[in-house]
Order: structure tokens, then sequence, then C-alpha cells
């Protein structure tokens, strides 16, 4: 028994003496002795001392490249296969190589700063520093969950600080460069079709998907035919591209991106003309993607083609997730409500959008100054 009955009270409460024996790392018998008074503060004691003991011995074998393992494995039933990407891409890239064989238990604050300055000093972006930084404090707070350490040392170490710089210029194309663009991936497009190759007409429906919809790249590939309906688009599901295996179908990125958006002219011409070309090929029915038939595009090659027609057109080069900025830019430009331009791109709060847009916003100052200079 670790808890013994002694001579001798406190308070009216009976004298215990709490005995815990253990073995320590290098196999030497250890003991712990402590007193309580009252049977069930005896009782707490002995589980808190064999708590602190299991904890001792946990953080002391586990090294950061084993909780690393533990903490995808866990992650890989919580998050998209998106985010789980990232997260090991990250890790992988920047705390491993430094920490792999290291004890959770000697992650100190010291040697977290030293990580952050040698980090600083690579050709590294602030916001990617902060995006790495945030990565760790995930997987250090993943074993203060688990009770392998008591506390987070990189959360205690902070995040690194914002230089004072100007912000980056946000890239979008606006209605006339876009006119640019989409006139190139056309011309590009009924070039290949002359030469037997229909599948370039794929990016064109892609880009026109992505400006005059605002849609999340893998949103776009998820669609297929059954999605059109009734001059409407239904958004239910989004395609996580993976270099290894399958792609994988997952929900949207959050609640409010499952979503239904009215077409534009436009955009349902280009739609009604991709359909009348596929619809006559081989085994076609309503379950293809839209862009691409039996698989979606794929990222390499959108980027790539991306990057040919911006050369073809004579415009600057965006990345494709700026085509989602072009289409809520356009928007908040002409004056559009926050909330609706909220509603189409599926931000989860609208918060979101009015802190990435609404620098476009029209000034209404001199409107406003009208307004009260009536008041008498």
């Amino acid at each position: 028994m670790p808890i013994y009955k002694m001579d001798g009270k406190k308070d009216g409460k009976q004298k215990y003496r709490v005995r815990i024996n253990y073995m320590d790392n290098l196999g030497n018998a250890k003991q712990i002795d402590r007193v309580a008074y009252g049977a069930d503060a005896a009782k707490q004691l002995e589980m808190e001392l064999n708590y602190q003991i299991k904890q001792q011995d946990i953080s002391k074998k586990i090294t950061i490249g084993q909780l690393f393992a533990e903490y995808l494995e866990m992650k890989k039933h919580e998050v998209r296969e998106t985010s789980l990407d990232k997260t090991n891409r990250i890790l992988q890239r920047y705390v491993i190589p430094k920490f792999e064989n290291t004890r959770i238990d000697k992650i100190t604050i010291p040697l977290v700063q030293k990580w952050k300055c040698e980090l600083s000093e690579q050709k590294i972006s602030i916001t990617t520093r902060k995006n790495i930084y945030g990565e760790f404090r995930a997987l250090m707070s993943f074993a203060v969950k688990m009770e392998y350490i008591p506390k987070n040392t990189v959360a205690a170490a902070g995040n690194f600080k914002s230089p004072l710089e100007p912000a980056k210029e946000m890239l979008y194309y606006t209605a006339e460069e876009f006119k640019k663009y989409i006139s190139a991936a056309r011309e590009y497009a009924e070039k290949s079709e002359a030469n037997g190759n229909l599948y370039n007409w794929n990016y064109y429906v892609f880009f026109s998907f992505a400006f005059f919809t605002g849609m999340r790249k893998g949103e776009i590939y998820a669609l297929t035919w059954h999605d059109i309906k009734d001059g409407y688009i239904s958004i239910t599901k989004s395609i996580a591209q993976k270099l290894k295996g399958g792609d994988r179908i997952t929900p949207p990125k959050n609640k409010s991106s499952i979503r239904e958006i009215q077409i534009p002219l436009p955009l349902q011409k280009a739609i009604d003309e991709h359909y009348k070309r596929c619809s006559v090929m081989d085994g076609f029915n309503d379950n293809l993607y839209i862009c691409g038939g039996d698989r979606p595009i794929r990222d390499t090659s959108l980027n790539n083609i991306n990057t040919k027609f911006a050369d073809l057109a004579g415009v600057k080069h965006i990345r494709i997730h700026d085509f989602r900025h072009s289409h809520a830019s356009l928007l908040a430009n002409e004056g559009i409500n926050i909330q609706e331009i909220a509603r189409r791109l599926g931000h989860s709060k609208i918060s979101i959008t009015w802190e990435t847009y609404s620098h476009l916003y029209p000034r209404e100052e001199e409107r406003a100054i009208n307004i009260l200079n009536k008041i008498v």
C-alpha cells in the first residue's frame, strides 16, 4: 500500500504518509515520500504524484519527431487534406530538420528564440515565418493537450513581429484586363481545336468560372454537369489534388461555402458552348467534371497555361487565387453590398471580406457630407 496511516491529526484529520516507488530513466530505484491529512487528501496526493512521474517519464522519452508522427495521425481525422498537407510540408521543412531528435521537454524558450532568429536571417517573408511559427506552436499545444508536457514553450516565446513595411499591393484583373486575357484563352483553344485538340477549352472554361464567380480552385475542379441547373451553380464539394494517389473529394472550406451562385450571361454562354462540345463525345454523362471530364485539370498544367494566357494577352501575371480577388474587387469597386460579396465567395465571416476588400469601395465622404448638410 503506498498510503500509510500515521500517528497524529491536524484540524481533526488523520495524518497519512504517501509513498511512491518508481524507476527513473537510468533504471535506478527512486522513492517519493509526502504527508497528507485526511484520507481523501492522501488519495488525491497519490494520484498527483503518480501523474507527475508519468509525465516526467513520457516527456523524457518522446522526441519532436515522434510527436510529429502522432500529431499528423490525429490531424488526419480532423482536418481537410489540403490543411494536412500544408502542416506536413511546413513542419517537415522548417521544424523537423532542426528538432527531430530533440526531446519535447528540452524545447526551451531560449532554444525557440534562437530558432526564430535563424529563420529571420533567411529570405522568408514575415507572413511565411508567422505561418511556420503557428504550425510549431500547434504541434506543441498538442503535446500539452496529451499531457506530455505542462506548458507550451513555443507559445511562450511569442510569434514573429511584423516590421513596419508597406503592405503588398493586391493583384487582380480589371474588367478590361480580363477581357484581353479570356480573349487570348479563347483564341488559343480555337487554334488547338483546329489541330484536333479540344482539351484546352477546359482551361478557357475554368478561368471563366474563376473570374465570374469567385469560386475557389478546388470548388471549380469539383463541378460536374449535375451542379449546373436553371441558371445557378450549386457548390457542395471541393477537390484536393494529391501528388500521389487519387484526388480527394471533400466538403467546401466551411459551412458558408456551401452555396448557390447565379450564373452571369458571359459565363452561361461559355458553359453552354462547352456542354455542346462535350455532350457529343463518347461516354459523356452529367457526372463528368466540367473542367476535365473523367478527371479534373491538373494544378501544374493550370499554372503553366495561366502564365501562357497572360503572355498572349499582354497583361500582368496573377496567381490562380487572384482571379477570386478579381471577382470580389470588381464588385467592390462597383459598390456591391459587402454581405453579397461575402456570400458569393463563401466566406465564413463578413469581417474577412471587409478586411480584404474594404479599401476598394468608392469613397462616400462627399455624399455623406451632403446628407449631413441638409440637417438644419
